[in-house]
């Protein structure tokens, strides 16, 4: 089988997401043969080169949504009338509030998607005066929701910025007969842009299409545009967000965003966004053929942004349980004294409460110990909340000595992963007897996973999909509960007996939901799926399994004498000859 991967900012890239989790897959489906469609976020990205690539990836095809992308092509007043025609639909619905507006979003969107096949000049149609016109009127069209009424000129300016870049892989070279065209299946390693060709692919070459979400993209823009209207924030982050970069899936919230992102638009551009992204996960759901969210969390989003529940299966990530194993299966069970935070150091973790609360353990416990691990800060907004972590710290727990000869120290030490203390992560876990997790936006919780592999107890808030990965293996409590958070590290400091059953009952579940072998089976299962009910199998010329499996055994099988074997022909002995009397 032919897969078209589609990736948006991450494998085959060396940096990003998803890419870790794609490689796992391609290099555990071996039997199967992959291109791969990927779009980059940054020139840095691109300038850091791809990650080795095993011998089932057939091709590579790459395209940047960060730069400009102008394909000096500009239209003729025929094809000015056509993406005029096109752009109202797909205006109008982003602006309207009816509720046939998605379909005339998928009217106008594979309209334009047609014209750039054929025309190319979608980079000078969507940035121009026309494109200007049209927002502004569809914005002050009667029926348009109230939030665009006070949009201006500067307001239609960015939008149309911030679209172009959205569907530039519509301009794309890659709907040919001998590209997308060409595969069998496209798999979409997550929603919006990632999907876009996907959907291309079904329009043009009826491709079924496969859509895998360890965090919704959809509820990714809304915390990242700064969007509450949105609801509550909890799994924008998909599975690279605990341990350090151990693993690859969705951005989380609180990278740092630099002035063009939409955490700093205008709120008439942060609608406008907000709807039109919200119409394409709603087309991408509608399309796809099966949908893999990677929790249940995520598939109840998945189901609010119109996914068909028939659709969906949940299939929870691969992560590599060997790493794990020594420590998991050793006897030593970690510093009885000492917890254990993993992760990347920002503000939706909310450090400040896990000080606080280790700062009530103190107070009963004279002997714990926290370290705080995590991979180097990325982005002036992650140092500067580090600095601010550690300001705390200092401030919570001044530097103590037994004596007035000895070397005052303090109870809490911030560390990065790889260094002298913890050279691998296995080894991070393996020095602590209880794990914590204190976050207060979580999608799926990779560090905790990595925590039961280990065979460690852990504590955790409830957010994202942490209940449902713990299972009634560790504590849970509220988030921005530091009293909370304080008591059930207590009570599993005071209790080895306990921390030992919850450590065991977390890794035999752990081995059995989320290793790389349950995800690729799964995912196997599904390609066979999708295969044997796409309609370019049924038309294919031979059919499938349509010549015998004998015709590929040597000898005369299929001739007119040679239907049957030539024992066959001669009677046993004792049997009846044809046309003797009977016996």
């Amino acid at each position: 089988m032919r897969i078209g991967l589609l990736t948006d900012g991450g494998y085959p890239f060396a940096t990003g997401e998803s890419r870790l989790w794609c490689d796992r897959l391609v290099r555990g489906l071996a039997q199967h043969e992959f291109d791969v469609y990927a779009l980059s976020r940054s020139a840095q990205q691109e300038d850091c080169g791809w990650i080795a690539l095993p011998p089932q990836v057939q091709r590579v095809h790459t395209a940047p949504l960060w730069a400009p992308e102008d394909d000096g092509r500009s239209h003729a007043r025929r094809e000015r009338k056509r993406f005029g025609g096109h752009f109202r639909e797909l205006a109008a619905a982003v602006c309207g509030s009816d509720e046939g507006r998605l379909d005339r979003f998928a009217d106008g969107l594979y309209g334009l998607a047609e014209l750039a096949r054929e025309h190319g000049g979608m980079y000078a149609a969507l940035r121009s005066e026309l494109a200007v016109r049209i927002l502004e009127s569809a914005c002050r069209a009667p029926g348009a929701r109230r939030a665009l009424h006070s949009t201006t000129v500067p307001d239609y300016l960015a939008f149309a910025d911030q679209l172009e870049r959205a569907l530039r892989p519509l301009s794309l070279d890659w709907y040919g007969s001998d590209s997308l065209g060409a595969v069998d299946l496209c798999h979409a390693a997550s929603g919006g842009s990632a999907a876009l060709p996907g959907l291309l692919a079904k329009r043009f070459f009826a491709v079924p299409l496969l859509v895998t979400e360890y965090g919704v993209q959809l509820r990714a823009h809304y915390l990242a545009s700064g969007d509450t209207g949105a609801g509550g924030a909890s799994d924008a982050q998909g599975p690279s967000g605990s341990s350090g970069g151990s693993s690859g899936g969705p951005g989380a919230p609180g990278a740092s965003r630099s002035p063009g992102a939409p955490g700093f638009a205008s709120a008439g551009v942060r609608a406008l966004l907000a709807a039109f992204h919200g119409l394409l996960a709603a087309e991408v759901y509608r399309q796809a053929s099966v949908i893999t969210p990677g929790n249940t969390h995520a598939r109840r989003w998945q189901e609010k942004c119109g996914a068909d529940p028939a659709r969906l299966r949940t299939v929870y990530p691969g992560m590599e349980a060997d790493r794990f194993a020594a420590v998991g299966e050793g006897e030593f069970g970690g510093d009885p004294h000492t917890l254990v935070w993993v992760g990347r150091i920002e503000p939706s973790k909310d450090l400040i409460a896990l000080l606080h609360a280790f700062s009530e353990v103190r107070k009963e416990e004279r002997d714990a110990r926290l370290r705080i691990l995590g991979a180097p800060a990325q982005g002036p907004e992650a140092t500067a909340y580090l600095a601010h972590c550690r300001a705390l710290a200092a401030q919570l727990f001044p530097d103590e000595a037994a004596d007035a000869h000895a070397v005052g120290e303090n109870p809490v030490s911030f560390e990065e992963i790889g260094g002298p203390e913890a050279p691998e992560l296995a080894d991070a876990y393996a020095s602590g007897a209880v794990i914590v997790l204190s976050s207060v936006v979580e999608g799926f919780p990779i560090s905790l996973v990595e925590a039961m592999f280990c065979g460690r107890a852990t504590v955790s808030t409830d957010v994202g999909a942490v209940v449902e990965v713990i299972g009634g293996t560790g504590l849970v409590v509220p988030p921005r509960n530091p009293r909370a958070l304080a008591d059930a590290c207590l009570a599993l400091l005071r209790d080895p007996e306990r921390r030992e059953r919850l450590g065991a009952a977390a890794r035999a579940r752990a081995l059995e939901l989320f290793t790389v072998e349950q995800n690729l089976a799964a995912f196997r299962g599904i390609y066979l799926e999708l295969l044997s009910h796409s309609p370019r199998m049924r038309d294919a010329d031979p059919l499938p399994f349509a010549t015998p499996a004998e015709a590929y055994v040597p000898g005369h099988w299929t001739g007119a004498r040679s239907a049957q074997p030539t024992w066959a022909e001669t009677p046993l002995a004792g049997a009846a000859s044809p046309g003797a009397p009977d016996a």
